[in-house]
């Protein structure tokens, strides 16, 4: 290991944890001419990642805490990229205590972002500052160029920024990274951006699904169709890795690769902690929302080999041939779906990011984000510029799908829409992020909701009370009595 008193120049950002994702960054980060201090808990990790990288710029080895400390120029700036939960916290009680004021410690990891408030006021109390940084982009994306979301004090951004800029991903030449907001800001907006991710990849796995068993095309020729609609309005990261995945072939089996993975997804939380907070905040986010329930059926392997074994009623299904349905069409009504679908997982989660902005005063410009996501991060997509421009035109645009672009989009789509999930329902072939997100797009234009009825039972049984639409004033209907209408 390097000693760092005798280290010259010392190194403008440290990186703690040298799993794959923090030793990229760290290569990042150097490549990019810094010098950077490395820290692990184990010291053969960072000797192993010296060994293998040390050659590509300019980097500090170090055995403690107290060491790599040391090694940082002031304002000291270390990125924690450590398992979240109660390691992060040990790490950053440990970095606290060798850091003098007006140092920075950066969380890099996916933390809760109540976790990233506490820890804010914890170390703002003593002096530091603390930024929750949210990195999309993977491990490829922390090398070569991630999209980035930090919170935290706005004076952390004016030292941290231009180091973060330097590594981000670059999309016409503006840094795929900006401060989105105080303390949690910056983690809650990286939890939507999982949550959109997870509805993204649903909905194109759903369209998957109906290619290959209702128009029964095989994995290879799915790719092509997948490559050939990524050069249209569905480009995007996500949809370009589908067409390799389906493309690849199992060396063992020489069969589709797809064939051999269990149909089994997991998820490490982020996906569930968006649902959760768009209950707490009360938006509708219907299509994340299926989209982590489906992985969490998926995964109930024991019950569906039950349902299966046990025969659970289909009723009468159809083909595509008994219903009179050219493939070729219906290729090209999925792909409709499919967009469709992704805009209002897309429309959901800036829905609940405005919503925790506004809950927690952080003042977050949805235009920024949409202008950040457009590279680095796993949903980057072509349209990202539009939503940009929408957000850009009106900041305070009620739904992204009121736009008068993806409005008129939408116009284009929606028929296809419809067809493909009532095709869908009668082939027996689940789409629950496709046939959801539709009956959020229909409740979201309906004049009449069946609320009106719930809330009539509600004042029933529990003398909740009820609004009329022809007068002002709350009202309660004596149900057991003379069903007399009280106002309140």
């Amino acid at each position: 290991m390097t000693n760092p008193e005798n280290s010259t120049p010392l190194a403008q950002i440290g990186v703690v944890g040298m799993a794959v994702m923090g030793s990229n960054l760290a290569r990042n980060f150097a490549s990019k001419g810094h010098t950077v201090a490395l820290f692990n808990r184990s010291p053969e990790k960072t000797r192993a990642v010296l060994d293998a990288y040390g050659s590509e710029g300019s980097f500090i080895g170090t055995e403690s805490i107290e060491e790599f400390v040391a090694c940082l120029e002031r304002p000291r700036k270390a990125i924690i990229m450590v398992q979240a939960g109660p390691a992060t916290d040990a790490v950053i009680g440990q970095l606290a205590d060798a850091m003098e004021e007006g140092d920075i410690i950066i969380d890099g990891g996916n933390a809760l972002f109540t976790d990233t408030i506490r820890r804010e006021r914890e170390i703002a109390a003593r002096g530091l500052n603390f930024v929750g940084a949210g990195i999309s982009g993977g491990e490829e994306g922390a090398l070569t160029g991630p999209s980035i979301m930090p919170g935290g004090p706005a004076e952390s951004w004016e030292t941290l920024g231009p180091l973060l800029e330097d590594i981000s991903a670059k999309v016409d030449g503006v840094p795929c990274v900006t401060h989105i907001g105080p303390d949690g800001a910056g983690h809650f907006v990286k939890m939507v951006h999982n949550g959109i991710e997870y509805a993204d990849m649903q909905v194109i796995s759903e369209a998957y699904h109906l290619l290959r068993y209702a128009a029964g095309l095989e994995p290879a020729a799915i790719a092509d169709v997948f490559a050939e609609w990524n050069r249209g309005d569905l480009d995007s990261y996500l949809i370009e890795i589908t067409a390799e995945v389906l493309r690849q072939v199992d060396r063992r089996t020489g069969t589709p690769f797809i064939d051999v993975i269990l149909d089994a997804a997991g998820q490490k939380g982020t996906g569930r902690w968006t649902v959760k907070e768009a209950l707490d905040l009360g938006v509708p986010v219907t299509g994340i929302g299926e989209a982590v329930f489906a992985r969490a059926l998926s995964s109930a392997l024991a019950q569906r080999q039950s349902a299966q074994d046990e025969g659970l009623p289909s009723g009468r299904l159809s083909t595509l041939e008994e219903l009179g349905i050219d493939r070729t069409e219906f290729t090209e009504d999925v792909r409709r779906a499919l967009y469709a679908s992704k805009l209002v997982a897309y429309a959901q989660g800036f829905d609940e990011i405005n919503a925790g902005s506004q809950e927690h005063g952080w003042d977050i410009n949805p235009g920024d984000l949409a202008r950040i996501w457009r590279g680095g991060c796993i949903i980057r997509a072509q349209f990202l510029n539009r939503i940009t421009d929408a957000y850009d035109t009106q900041p305070d645009l009620p739904s992204l799908l009121l736009d008068p672009y993806f409005k008129n989009e939408l116009g284009g789509l929606v028929d296809s829409w419809r067809r493909v999930v009532v095709t869908a329902t009668r082939l027996g072939l689940p789409v629950p992020v496709f046939a959801s997100s539709l009956s959020y797009y229909d409740s979201l234009r309906a004049k009449r909701l069946p609320a009106a009825l719930i809330q009539g039972q509600r004042d029933f049984f529990g003398a909740h009370t009820y609004k009329r639409i022809d007068m002002e004033g709350t009202f309660h209907t004596t149900w057991s009595g003379e069903r007399e209408e009280l106002e309140y």
